[in-house]
């Protein structure tokens, strides 16, 4: 079965993100994940057992608290994607990475550089064959300010089922 693995945000930072994609997909078709508002851990990967990784995210979360990320401005990969700049505080970087270290343990899991330590973190607005009209998106979502505390809180491990993401379990931080 397919899964990810991300920080979901469903505070006001993650409404305006869910509601700025809605709206560039109304306005100009252009398509973005069907997670809801979501800072990635880990891109989709394949498992047959996933009980192994449900302990390790459980025992994560009971010893970890929630911290800090600043939202601010837009960024773009090239002309691929456009999304939300996330800042992380030096607490929720070092939380990150020690969630990084306890799923490195599952042998069967491997990580890529954009889903490591070294991740570029972002809340993604839209991704989907955009280079065409790119400029346009780009002068579009500036004309909306982004400036949110938030935090990483929530872990989220979904599913793929039915040609759609399924939260499969919710892991809150302390």
């Amino acid at each position: 079965m397919r899964y990810v693995l991300a920080f979901v945000l469903d505070d006001a930072a993650g409404t305006f993100n869910n509601e700025m994609r809605r709206d560039v997909f109304e306005k100009f078709g252009a398509k973005s994940s069907k997670l809801p508002a979501h800072i990635t851990i880990k891109s989709p990967f394949e498992a047959e057992r996933i009980e192994e990784m449900e302990h390790v995210l459980e025992r994560f979360a009971k010893k970890e608290k929630a911290a800090p990320i600043h939202i601010k401005g837009y960024n773009h990969f090239d002309d691929r994607v456009i999304y939300m700049d996330v800042f992380a505080s030096k607490e929720a970087k070092e939380m990150h990475d020690r969630l990084i270290e306890n799923l490195q343990t599952l042998p069967w899991l491997q990580f890529q550089a954009h889903d490591g330590k070294d991740k570029i973190f972002h809340l993604t607005i839209t991704s989907k064959k955009i280079q065409k009209i790119f400029s346009e998106l780009w002068e579009y979502v500036h004309q909306s300010p982004c400036d949110f505390e938030s935090s990483f809180s929530t872990i989220s491990l979904y599913r793929w089922e039915q040609h759609t993401w399924i939260l499969h379990k919710e892991y809150i931080l302390q």
